[in-house]
């Protein structure tokens, strides 16, 4: 069957490339190769939000993830009586038709702190003596010892956690925060992810869709830069390829694409030609971003990293970079926290391969002005028994709902404030109890976004971050 003659206004693949790269060739080229030139912000760096309803005391996240679940009896909440019971059966009343994971069935004994805790501060506040450096800055943090998590195994929590839901396809929390804000950056992406790996066992893998950007346009998504080797895939040109040429031939792709736009209006044709800009931008960008030759000893030192290593010192150290450069929303993954087993021997660890950067990152953002409107968070996916856990003869805490404790420090959180509590045997938050919903709440409150009108349409409901379980801004722990 002979195919239709073209429409008349639909010109040939080759005319139409000819003229349209004659006509805005120069204009888009020179945007690309220098957005200085061209006063307004590309759409890619836009949010949706005009005017914000709110008073935005934070311009950008970092959150920091523990992931596997980190102990609270090993870091941020002491408990006495725990330690007194040590080896005793756990009270039936506490534990009786309760969810547990490994340990369902189980005979459960009290397991006390296995490290001592010890006082930091002016406030002498109770943290693990495995956090020394983060107890140096304890005073500059919001403790919230009576977080919980509605989910009980580790995908579910990470989804629960990032997106406020544990199905996944759901937008993660950085999607939603530049869909809303946008990004300050005009060449690296709004919302970016590092992963880095303790030197331990083999941890659980990290999903790309804990930052998907769900139903929200692909555009929203996180970008993970690998901590090691090139960055991101395809950073440089093949050889013999130019910047100009290189720069043409995106303008010509993004040229067709916005042909295709006009004629068969998509979301995804935008998302894509956007994509395509931001990767040109990025290939001159992150080598950049990532070269740490102008950084003193000092501060490498104060890290505790070496360039090109990996570790989540140098994500730390990253995440200040991407802060000065305008990325909006910056999440770090350490992994290895799973202590089932081997948690007298794993956990030091973890502390160590953390702690110094952490307490470093939090002194940088002051000393370069960025603290006061940098949220920075501290937390796992959840938390851990009270009850000991054998696994070949060696220690560990099993998964735990009902409490975890995390931080918060920077743009409009208290300082030096322990919010919150657990009973005397850890095993449930009853003082304060918070959600991860009002987490999130707090979160959209201080970026300036009131949480319950923060909504997509999706399969016809108003989808938000926050749920829609009744979640609360946290004004306890703000100023």
């Amino acid at each position: 069957m002979p195919l239709d003659p073209p429409a008349p206004d639909c010109p040939s693949r080759r005319r139409f490339l000819r003229t349209g790269v004659q006509g805005l060739g120069s204009l888009a080229l020179a945007g690309l190769l220098q957005p200085s030139l061209l006063r307004a912000a590309p759409a890619s760096s836009r949010g949706v939000l005009g005017s914000l309803p709110l008073p935005q005391r934070a311009k950008r996240v970092i959150w920091l993830t523990m992931a596997g679940g980190p102990s609270q009896f090993e870091t941020f909440d002491p408990k006495p009586e725990l330690a007194r019971l040590d080896g005793t059966p756990m009270p039936e009343s506490l534990t009786k038709g309760q969810q547990l994971a490994q340990l369902q069935g189980e005979k459960l004994f009290c397991q006390g702190p296995v490290f001592p805790f010890a006082r930091f501060g002016k406030n002498q506040t109770e943290i693990s003596t495995l956090l020394p450096h983060i107890g140096s800055v304890i005073d500059d943090l919001c403790l919230i010892r009576s977080m919980t998590t509605d989910a009980i195994n580790h995908d579910p929590a990470h989804m629960f956690m990032n997106t406020g839901s544990q199905i996944a396809g759901r937008p993660s929390m950085g999607a939603w925060v530049t869909y809303g804000l946008g990004s300050e950056s005009q060449d690296l992406p709004g919302f970016v992810v590092a992963v880095s790996t303790g030197k331990g066992r083999s941890p659980h893998p990290i999903a790309a869709r804990q930052w998907s950007s769900g139903f929200l346009p692909s555009r929203y998504q996180g970008v993970q830069l690998r901590s090691q080797g090139d960055p991101v895939h395809y950073l440089a040109n093949p050889a013999g390829v130019t910047r100009d040429r290189q720069g043409a031939d995106v303008e010509a792709i993004v040229a067709l694409n916005r042909h295709q736009q006009r004629h068969a209006p998509d979301p995804e044709i935008e998302a894509r030609i956007a994509q395509y800009e931001m990767a040109f931008r990025m290939q001159a960008s992150v080598p950049g971003l990532l070269d740490l030759s102008g950084e003193s000893p000092a501060t490498l030192e104060a890290y505790g990293c070496q360039p090109g290593d990996g570790s989540f010192a140098s994500n730390c150290l990253l995440a200040r970079r991407l802060a000065e450069r305008g990325t909006r929303f910056i999440q770090l993954y350490h992994r290895d926290w799973d202590h089932h087993s081997q948690l007298r021997e794993e956990l030091p660890l973890r502390a160590h391969e953390v702690d110094q950067a952490c307490a470093a990152l939090l002194r940088d953002l002051q000393q370069r002005g960025l603290f006061e409107d940098t949220l920075v968070v501290w937390t796992g996916e959840f938390g851990r028994t009270p009850m000991a856990q054998r696994t070949k003869g060696t220690l560990g805490r099993d998964h735990h709902n009902k409490a975890m404790s995390m931080w918060l420090a920077g743009a409009g959180i208290r300082r030096g404030l322990v919010y919150g509590a657990t009973d005397e045997l850890g095993y449930a938050a009853v003082e304060n109890v918070t959600t991860v919903h009002d987490l999130h709440a707090t979160m959209l409150h201080l970026l300036g976004i009131q949480h319950d009108a923060f909504t997509f349409k999706f399969q016809g409901l108003d989808a938000r971050l926050s749920g829609v379980e009744g979640a609360r801004v946290i004004r306890d722990i703000l100023t």
